[in-house]
This record gives C-alpha cells, sequence and structure tokens, in this order.
C-alpha cells in the first residue's frame, strides 16, 4: 500500500514488472494491430508512438493511457474492442504490479498530491513515526522486514529535496496529527519533521480543520500526479487493495475533487500556524 505497507522493488533492469492485466490490455492490442495487417512501426506512426513503445505496450510493459486508447481505436477499425479492454483494466484491483508502476510515475512527474485521512502521509512521515506505523502491521513484520521497510521509506523521500522543480502538495486531516501514535516523543518529532518539510519551495501542506462545514474527501484517501507529458493519474487504496486510475474521466473526478479539497483547508501558512500550536502543546 502507498502509506502502509512501502512500495515492492522493481523487476529486473529497474522497469516495473508486468500485471496480468496489462499484459492481457497488450494482447488485445497486438491481436487488433496484426488483423488490420499493420507492423508495430506503422502502428506507432498512427499512435504517434515508437515501434518500442508499443511493443512495451502490447507486452505488458508500459502503462497505454487514454489518448493511446482512443488513437488505437482509430488504427484498427473503431471496433470498441481497445476501449473495452482498457476500462476493465483500469478498474482491476492492484497487485504488486501496479504499485511498482505508480512508483515508476511518481519518479517522473511533475507534480504529485497527497490526501490522507488514516495516517501522516509517507512523504512526510518521521523515522521514529514510520516506526511506530510498522510495528502495528498485523501480522507482524520481523525485526528484518520491518528495518527494510523503514528503509524504503525513508529513502522514498529524498525526492523532496532531490527534485526541487518537482511541485508536491499534501492535505491532511487534523485528526490525525492529534492522534499519538506512538509516545509523546514520536509526535514531537512527527511534527517537526513536517514543518522542515514545509519550509521547503516545493512542498505544500495543508491541514484540513476538524471543524469545517464541507468535506471533498470523504471517499477515502487518494494519491494523483502529472506526468511530463501532461497525462493526470491517480491512485486509490483500501485494506489489501490497490488501484491505479489510468481512465482519463476517472482521473480527472479526483483531480476535481482534490482542488476542492485545498480550497476547504487551511492554506498553508494556517497550516504551519496549526501545526506549530499542536507541537507546543504536547
Amino acid at each position: 500500500m502507498v502509506h502502509g505497507v512501502e512500495w515492492a522493488s522493481p523487476g529486473p533492469g529497474g522497469e516495473p514488472e508486468s500485471s496480468d492485466s496489462m499484459k492481457a490490455f497488450g494482447a488485445v492490442v497486438q491481436a487488433l494491430r496484426e488483423h488490420a495487417g499493420l507492423s508495430r512501426e506503422e502502428f506507432g506512426a498512427r499512435v504517434h508512438l515508437s515501434k518500442h513503445s508499443v511493443a512495451s505496450i502490447e507486452l505488458g510493459r508500459r502503462l497505454a493511457d487514454q489518448r493511446f486508447v482512443e488513437l488505437a481505436e482509430g488504427a484498427t477499425g473503431t471496433t470498441g474492442a481497445v476501449r473495452g479492454a482498457f476500462r476493465h483494466m483500469s478498474r482491476q484491483p492492484g497487485l504488486a504490479a501496479w504499485f511498482r508502476t505508480w512508483a515508476r510515475l511518481e519518479r517522473e512527474a511533475v507534480y504529485l498530491a497527497t490526501y490522507e485521512c488514516r495516517l501522516v502521509p509517507g512523504m512526510l512521515q518521521s523515522e521514529g513515526y514510520a516506526r511506530a506505523v510498522f510495528s502495528n502491521s498485523i501480522p507482524p513484520l520481523s525485526d528484518e522486514q520491518l528495518e527494510a521497510q523503514v528503509a524504503a521509506r525513508l529513502g522514498r523521500q529524498s525526492m523532496l529535496r532531490e527534485r526541487p522543480n518537482t511541485s508536491f502538495s499534501f492535505v491532511v486531516d487534523e485528526h490525525i496529527l492529534r492522534r499519538r501514535l506512538g509516545d509523546s516523543g514520536v509526535s514531537r518529532g512527527l511534527l517537526d519533521h513536517m514543518l522542515a518539510c514545509a519550509q521547503l519551495r516545493n512542498v505544500e501542506i495543508q491541514v484540513m480543520p476538524l471543524e469545517c462545514q464541507a468535506h471533498a474527501g470523504l471517499d477515502g484517501p487518494l494519491a494523483l500526479l502529472e506526468t511530463p507529458d501532461g497525462r493526470h493519474l491517480a491512485y486509490a487504496e483500501g485494506q489489501e487493495t490497490g488501484r491505479l486510475i489510468a481512465d482519463g474521466k476517472e482521473a480527472a473526478v479526483l483531480h476535481r475533487r482534490y482542488a476542492t479539497l485545498r480550497a476547504q483547508a487551511l492554506n498553508p501558512l494556517e497550516s504551519v500556524g496549526l501545526l506549530e500550536r499542536i507541537r507546543g502543546a504536547l
């Protein structure tokens, strides 16, 4: 999970491993392309991709987007088969391969946004808080597993400082900050860490106050990103499940929902003030 269990490792060579649904979608595309009598190079010219990118989609190694789906439909006779296969794929429960795909997209994104109502987002967790999170795992982790998860989480946080041109936005419910996960030292360390992150020019932290008459995040946590070529994707998860949302219309709804959350939450300056007051009360 995004904030519970850290990302799984990529496959050999750093590429994300395929999921069954991605492979199935790719097989449909390949069958339709071949039925249309097109080589990968010819098909690529029609969908504005190289033959190598076409091969990656057909082999289930690259995630297709809505633009590709529409162009592929036109190139293969507009039968509706590509659209149908894509809708099925984008609604499949996320397996580990989905997490690896999202992790790759996350590393390339120009904008990342997270809303959380359960615990502090992984990118903002202090080491002590991360240990407290993983110590509450059921079934329990071994010492080696716990250390590996903490190391992976802290390593992922390096993006905040290593990518100053990428914008990171977080909206967090206030009750999360007031929950004492671990002892008071863990809580103080967490708030100090979040305040330090909030000083970075590419990071915005906003708090959704306890007293709010409207709340656009009642359907649960979500993660959003924008790719360098302007695609908007989303990721949603629950207990033991996760889903990468590549469908353009569905992702757009979640992006609009997040924009509303930002408008409803305290602004970044007010949020820092609230973090400081909670910290001072500990």
